[in-house]
């Protein structure tokens, strides 16, 4: 009986050895070849490149922002932070500084999505995602777009939505904003959309102008004639769901310049 118990003490004796010398040859293999990534902050593309190439690491230019306080070419950001110990070869994200913006962020909304792809690079700005929902009229025509017109924005790309004719005239959809266009662009990308427009001023009794989809959609309407700025409001709002034929009122802020109303004829005596 002591013979048994030797025997399998020597053979678990051996197993724990073994054991224990494979997890070593483990832990080597896995941590023998880690290194510790650099800051890569404020260098350049080419340092950036230069120092992962020393490292061991492979660099990745995942993004690009605009920035008022890192100039273009170097590097804003980066994944895994610096001092991350990570395996060689291992990825690292970084994020490129494109300078301050410099562009203007142009209006494409009622535009084919040809021109306003051609609008959007020529102001040097990268065409981002593309999404379509069902709408009456023409299809491939922007019906909104993000950012908005002379916005302040992080990165050069103008994500645009797009009009479908998959559905029919009857689809629903869900409503555009309108708001910071002119009276002229936000008519003619709701008279696209089949929509009911209503125009109304900012005075206490504004004039209204109503028109329906049989008016061209390519001719944009007079506007009010005590208001004529840019939309500063809208109902129903953004992200409603709407229909073919519904009404939507636009109201009219007041333009920077007002003509002067001709003055009375005097009193008859």
């Amino acid at each position: 009986m002591k013979r048994y118990f030797r025997i399998a003490f020597t053979v678990l004796s051996m197993l724990l050895v073994t054991l224990f010398f494979a997890a070593i040859t483990l832990r080597i293999a896995l941590h023998g070849h880690e290194v510790t990534i650099p800051d890569f902050a404020g260098m350049t593309v080419a340092e950036a490149s230069t120092a992962a190439l020393k490292t061991g690491v492979d660099l990745q230019i995942e993004n690009r922002f605009y920035s008022t306080t890192v100039p273009a070419g170097r590097i804003l950001s980066q994944a895994p932070a610096a001092g991350s110990s990570v395996r060689h070869g291992w990825q690292v994200r970084v994020t490129e500084s494109i300078g301050p913006q410099q562009v203007a962020i142009p209006n494409v909304v009622g535009q084919p999505v040809r021109e306003a792809s051609i609008a959007i690079r020529r102001n040097q700005l990268d065409l981002g995602t593309l999404a379509h929902i069902d709408a009456p009229g023409d299809p491939d025509l922007v019906l909104a777009q993000t950012p908005p017109p002379n916005a302040g924005v992080d990165t050069p790309r103008v994500n645009l939505l797009l009009s479908s004719s998959g559905g029919g005239p009857s689809s629903a959809f869900v409503m555009p904003s309108f708001v910071g266009m002119s009276a002229g662009a936000a008519y003619r990308a709701a008279a696209a959309l089949g929509l009911h427009v209503t125009l109304l001023g900012d005075t206490p009794q504004p004039p209204v102008l109503v028109v329906t989809p049989s008016t061209p959609p390519n001719i944009a309407p007079p506007p009010p004639q005590q208001s004529n700025g840019p939309v500063v409001a809208q109902s129903p709002n953004a992200g409603y769901r709407v229909a073919a034929g519904d009404t939507v009122r636009l109201t009219l802020g007041r333009a920077a310049t007002t003509a002067t109303a001709p003055a009375a004829p005097p009193a008859p005596r």
